[in-house]
C-alpha cells in the first residue's frame, strides 16, 4: 500500500532508488529538491531558518524512519492535509487514487507521457518483467515564498493511478 508521509528532517538519498531530480533555490528564502523514484517521489523544502519538511510518497514505507515523521496519510481514495509548521512554513497535500479499466489506463499513460514532456517535468517510466508499463512523473511550479508539486504515479497492475498535489509555503 502506497503512503505519504511528512517529515521534520531531511532524509538520506540511499533510502531510494533516486531516478531523476531537481534542485531549486529562491534567493535566500529557500531550498528545493524534488526525487523522482519508481512509484513514488521525495520533496523536501528548507526555509532560510533551516527548517526542513520533507514529503515522501511511496509503496516502501518499512524502509523508512520513525525519527521526524510528523503525518502519515494512505493513499486511498481522496485525502487532504493541511499544517502550519513552526509557524514559518505552510504545507497542504491532497492525494487522490483511482482504478482505471485496461483501455482507459493506456489512454491516460499516453495522456501521462505527453503532458511529462510539454512540462519538462522529472519523469521515469519503467516496465515490469510481464512487460507493464508504469509511470511516475512530478511538475513543479516555483513561485516567491512557494512551490507547487504535482504528481502521477501510474503503474498497470490494476490500472492504478495515484495524484497528489503539494504546496510548500512561506508563511
Amino acid at each position: 500500500m502506497f503512503r505519504l508521509s511528512l517529515y521534520q528532517r531531511a532524509l538520506h538519498p540511499e533510502l531510494f532508488g533516486i531516478q531523476d531530480r531537481l534542485t531549486i533555490t529562491q534567493a535566500d528564502q529557500y531550498d528545493f529538491e524534488a526525487w523522482i523514484v519508481p512509484g513514488g517521489h521525495v520533496l523536501r523544502f528548507q526555509n532560510a531558518e533551516n527548517l526542513c519538511l520533507t514529503e515522501t510518497v511511496t509503496d516502501q514505507d518499512a524502509a523508512l524512519p520513525e525519527r521526524g515523521l510528523l503525518h502519515a496519510l494512505p493513499c486511498i481514495g481522496e485525502k487532504e492535509h493541511d499544517e502550519t509548521i513552526e509557524d514559518t512554513i505552510r504545507y497542504v497535500t491532497t492525494v487522490q487514487t483511482e482504478s482505471l479499466s485496461e483501455n482507459l489506463y493506456s489512454a491516460t499513460l499516453n495522456e501521462m507521457r505527453d503532458f511529462a514532456a510539454e512540462a519538462d517535468a522529472l519523469s521515469y517510466e519503467w516496465a515490469e518483467a510481464d512487460g507493464q508499463a508504469n509511470l511516475s512523473l512530478v511538475d513543479i511550479q516555483r513561485y516567491r515564498g512557494e512551490i507547487h508539486a504535482q504528481s502521477y504515479h501510474l503503474l498497470e497492475n490494476g490500472g492504478f493511478v495515484l495524484r497528489t498535489q503539494t504546496i510548500f509555503e512561506l508563511v
